[in-house]
C-alpha cells in the first residue's frame, strides 16, 4: 500500500512535489476510499485512488515517470544507464534526462516512498548528484540514502560515511551470518559502499538483511505497476494449450460491448507469439481482434487483464492516461469498483492521470483524491496539490458543490486557455502572401 511518495528535481518538477494517499484532515462526510492496514503496531489509512488533472505539457506524466525511475533505479540497484529503454519512459535508462533543465548549476534529484508491505511499514530515500541536464559525462554520486522501518532508522548513508541504527529492530530480517561477524559487519559495510550503487540492494542486502531488502524490492517489483505510456499497456497470456480463452475477460469484454461471441488466444504453429481472435459462430470462424475490434475495444482487453491482477493481489497501478478511448462511464464503474469495500478487500490502489473533466465528481472522488498539476508560463516548473488544499470555507471546493464547472472556471488552476486562431491566421495568410508572388 502505497502511503506517500516525493520527489525533487525531476524534469519539470524543480522543487520538491509531494503526492500523498493518506486521507487529509477533516474531510467531513467523506468516509468512501477510505483503506486500513497495518504497519508495526500503528494502524494507518490510504486512500482507494487518485486523479490527476493539468493541461497538456503541465506535467502530469512526470510524477508517474519520477516513481517509475524511482522503481528503476532500486531494481537496478545502481545510477548507472542502462542500455534498453522498453517501457516508453527514456528517464528511467537515461538518467542525464532528469535533472530540470532550467537549473544553472547543479541540483540533487531526490525520491523518497513510504509505504507498507506485509503489515511492516518502510520510509526509503535517496539523494543524487547527476549533473546538469544532458551531461553524457557526468560523474555520478549517491548524495544520501535512508532506510526505515516501522519509524525507525535502520541506515543512514551520507556521503562516503554510513552509520547503522536500531539494528535490534530488524533482528528477525538479519542474515545469519551477521551474528558471527557483527564486529566486523559494519567495517565492511563501510568499506564496499560506491559511490553509483545502493547501499539497500548491495551492502545491505549481503551483509545485513537479504530479506530485508528483498521485501523493499518486492514492493517496487510487485505491487507497483505503472505505465507511464498507454500505448505500452499489452498483457500476452502465459499458458500451455494452443488455445486461451479467458472467462473473466470475456466475460468483461461482454459488458464492455463487444461484437464477437468470445476472445481467444491462439499461438502459431511455433507455439510462440500468441494473437488475439475474435471467434463467431463455428461456421464464420476467427478474425484477428487488430483487424476486427476498434481501437478502444483493444485497449480495454490489454487493460482489463492488468486491472484484475493488480485488484486480486492488491498492489498499486499507476497509469498516465488511463482513460484513452474507454467511455467515461466504463471508467467510473472501474473506480468504483475500488472504492467497494466489499470487493477491494486487498487494498488495491488506482491512480491515474485525465484530460476529462467528467471524473471531476463529488460523488465518484474524494477531495484529497483529485490533484492538479500546473506548470508556471515563466518558470517553466511545475506544482502539484490536490483540491483539498483549498479548504471549505468558501464555495469552489465544498461537497456538493460543481467541481467540474469551477474547474473550467480556472477556480482551482491547472488549466489554461487555448486558442490556435492566430497560428491559423498566419498560416493563411503566408500562403495567401506566397500565391501574389507567383
Amino acid at each position: 500500500m502505497l502511503l506517500e511518495f516525493r520527489a525533487s528535481n525531476y524534469k519539470s518538477f524543480k522543487e520538491q512535489f509531494t503526492f500523498s494517499m493518506v486521507p487529509a484532515p477533516k474531510q467531513k462526510g467523506l468516509d468512501y476510499s477510505i483503506q486500513t492496514e497495518t504497519g508495526g503496531n500503528k494502524k494507518y489509512k490510504s486512500l482507494c485512488s487518485s486523479v490527476i488533472y493539468g493541461a497538456n505539457a503541465a506535467g502530469k506524466t512526470n510524477i508517474i515517470g519520477a516513481l517509475d525511475v524511482f522503481k528503476c533505479i532500486i531494481l537496478r540497484g545502481n545510477i548507472r544507464n542502462s542500455d534498453t529503454v522498453t517501457g516508453g519512459n527514456a528517464a528511467e535508462c537515461i538518467l542525464d534526462l532528469i535533472p530540470n533543465n532550467t537549473l544553472a548549476k547543479e541540483e540533487p534529484v531526490s525520491f523518497f516512498a513510504k509505504f507498507i508491505r506485509k503489515d511492516i511499514l518502510y520510509e526509503y530515500s535517496i539523494s543524487l548528484d547527476l549533473g546538469m541536464f544532458m551531461e553524457r559525462e557526468y560523474h555520478r554520486s549517491i548524495l544520501s540514502e535512508t532506510l526505515s522501518v516501522n519509524e525507525k532508522p535502520v541506515f543512514t548513508r551520507t556521503g562516503g560515511k554510513l552509520e547503522i541504527r536500531n539494528v535490534d529492530s530488524i533482528r528477525e530480517f538479519l542474515s545469519p551470518d551477521f551474528s558471527a561477524n557483527k564486529s566486523a559487519a559494519k567495517t565492511i559495510a563501510q568499506n564496499s559502499l560506491n559511490n553509483e550503487e545502493l547501499f539497500l540492494t548491495n551492502g545491505f542486502k549481503t551483509i545485513y538483511s537479504t530479506k530485508l531488502s528483498s521485501e523493499v524490492l518486492a514492493f517496487f517489483s510487485e505491487d507497483l505497476t505503472i505505465f507511464c505510456n498507454s500505448q505500452f499497456l499489452k498483457t500476452e497470456p502465459m499458458y500451455e494449450k494452443k488455445y486461451l480463452v479467458n472467462p473473466f475477460l470475456n466475460e468483461a469484454a461482454g459488458e464492455f460491448g463487444i461484437n464477437s461471441n468470445r476472445l481467444v488466444y491462439i499461438k502459431d504453429k511455433d507455439g510462440k507469439n500468441p494473437v488475439l481472435v475474435s471467434m463467431f459462430e463455428k461456421n464464420k470462424g476467427g478474425v484477428p481482434a487488430e483487424i476486427f475490434e476498434s481501437y478502444g475495444t483493444l485497449r480495454f482487453i490489454n487493460l482489463f487483464p492488468v486491472l484484475s491482477e493488480v485488484f486480486k493481489k492488491g498492489g498499486t497501478l499507476l497509469i498516465d492516461e488511463f482513460d484513452t478511448s474507454l467511455h467515461p462511464k466504463a471508467v467510473m464503474n472501474l473506480i468504483t469498483i475500488f472504492h467497494n469495500d466489499e470487493l477491494n478487500t486487498n487494498h488495491a490502489q488506482l491512480i491515474f492521470t485525465t484530460q476529462n473533466p467528467m471524473y471531476l465528481n463529488n460523488n465518484l472522488f474524494r477531495r484529497d483524491e483529485i490533484k492538479f498539476v500546473e506548470r508556471d508560463d515563466d518558470t517553466k516548473c511545475s506544482v502539484l496539490y490536490p483540491l483539498s488544499d483549498f479548504g471549505t470555507k468558501g464555495t469552489n471546493a465544498r461537497k456538493g458543490k460543481d467541481y467540474m464547472n469551477n474547474y473550467f472556471m480556472d477556480k482551482y488552476g491547472a488549466i489554461r486557455d487555448v486558442d490556435f486562431t492566430p497560428v491559423f491566421e498566419k498560416l493563411m495568410k503566408d500562403q495567401n502572401d506566397s500565391k501574389k508572388t507567383d
